[in-house]
């Protein structure tokens, strides 16, 4: 007999949070609900007009007047910054999180790890372990949900998204496309599954190495005559990412993945302080795959010695 949930289960850190504020909000709908029932029930019946005399006027009450209005705003106020707690907690991944790469098409999730490693509908992680999930699209709109963790993100075509989830407790669990995305829709669904450290960490070996998405992105990095210029003429790439980096606008932005997605697909559209904008567009030439294996690369460049052009 199967068990009865009023929610689905729960299996990381973030779904006790927001299922703590959920229930708090229904639970300040429904003993207010009640509340407002019941005394329009008693007033309707205790002040109903008897006769043909006119009632007499009312007077305000201030300290009426000052409950009404503060209880209210003290349940909003708590209600704001629980909500603001609980979303720069799920939007903002810890620095040890462990990346994956995920690409949803039609009608499939392809997943990548750090190590090169591929999957397809499934995502295998490790209990404990933040996962930070970098999202793009190479069709349509996509949502990337699994309600145990209590996580959905939209992957959009042009851009990236990123979620994170701490998983907290070993098993299998179900993965869906939470955006209709064509006739398949229905079938774009996969399981997620969490693993003690140990075992995890032999699913990784079990299967022949895989070229890591770092190491795809270098051969790119030359085949696509980058080398050419960044080592040289164009902002180096060793220490890019996560950098401050001003424009000629004057505007000072972070190199995101975003950032640098956007220079690669659309160069000209922000151009480094100092430099001129004679970068090639790469719109059309590389697929989402490769884009993202070439942001993987230009991540991982801490030493500008590591860009030397080799023959």
């Amino acid at each position: 007999m199967n068990e009865f949930r009023l929610f689905p289960q729960r299996a990381s850190t973030v779904s006790h949070q927001t299922d703590s504020l959920y229930i708090f909000l229904c639970t300040i709908t429904f003993f207010f609900t009640l509340l407002i029932f019941a005394l329009i029930v008693y007033f309707a019946i205790k002040y109903r007009r008897r006769s043909n005399i006119p009632p007499p006027p009312v007077h305000t009450d201030l300290r009426l007047e000052l409950t009404w209005t503060i209880i209210p705003l003290l349940i909003s106020m708590i209600i704001f910054f629980w909500g603001a707690r609980v979303f720069f907690y799920i939007y903002r991944p810890p620095r040890d999180s462990l990346d994956i790469h995920i690409i949803g098409k039609q009608w499939m999730w392809k997943i990548q790890h750090p190590t090169g490693r591929r999957e397809i509908n499934e995502l295998h992680v490790p209990i404990g372990q933040p996962v930070r999930l970098l999202l793009a699209s190479q069709d349509v709109i996509h949502s990337f949900f699994i309600p145990a963790f209590r996580v959905k993100q939209d992957a959009v075509p042009g851009r990236y998204a990123i979620i994170w989830f701490q998983p907290d407790k070993i098993g299998e669990y179900h993965l869906f496309c939470a955006e209709y995305c064509g006739t398949q829709h229905s079938r774009m669904i996969g399981r997620i599954v969490v693993m003690d450290q140990q075992k995890y960490q032999d699913w990784l070996a079990g299967t022949p190495a895989e070229e890591s998405p770092a190491e795809s992105g270098a051969k790119l990095f030359r085949s696509l005559k980058c080398i050419d210029c960044h080592a040289e003429k164009a902002p180096t790439m060793a220490g890019l990412y996560g950098s401050k980096q001003r424009m000629m606008d004057g505007t000072v932005i972070d190199a995101d993945e975003q950032y640098l997605r956007e220079s690669i697909l659309d160069s000209t559209a922000r151009v480094v302080a100092g430099y001129a904008p004679i970068m090639p567009s790469f719109r059309g030439q590389i697929s989402e795959e490769q884009l993202m294996e070439l942001i993987a690369y230009i991540k991982s460049l801490r030493d500008p010695s590591t860009l030397k052009k080799t023959d």
